[in-house]
């Protein structure tokens, strides 16, 4: 069902150091950062990213927050979008569509939930 879960961090790097030692015992290899000076973690099943808020904003419990759900194309996310749009929910970021990343060509769309949520539907295109 998910594709990932990002939080925010005021302090990626010391956040990075916990998540490796905590996450390293579960078996899963150390963060990476990529350009945008997040932390990724990622396996078979998905990835755990850190960050910074986005808006400049101090982080809290769900500041810097993306839950992303698994899309299983890239209509089922325009699909995902229309009807969050539909019901409540709030356009966010770019439109939906294609953006490339250190981690492959991914097709995305963003939303605020009706309690102002960010979430995600993520389909990956190529990794």
């Amino acid at each position: 069902m998910f594709s990932h879960i990002m939080i925010g961090a005021h302090d990626v790097a010391v956040s990075r150091r916990f998540y490796d030692a905590a996450l390293g015992t579960l078996g899963i290899a150390p963060g990476a950062v990529d350009d945008q000076g997040r932390t990724i973690y990622a396996t078979s099943t998905g990835m755990f990213m850190i960050t910074r808020p986005i808006d400049g904003q101090p982080a809290t419990a769900a500041n810097g927050g993306t839950i992303g759900f698994k899309a299983g194309s890239p209509e089922a996310v325009d699909a995902w979008h229309a009807a969050g749009l539909a019901n409540g929910g709030i356009a966010c970021e770019s439109p939906p569509g294609i953006r490339e990343g250190s981690f492959g060509q991914l097709y995305l769309a963003y939303l605020r939930d009706p309690a102002g949520n960010k979430i995600c539907a993520l389909h990956r295109l190529r990794i």
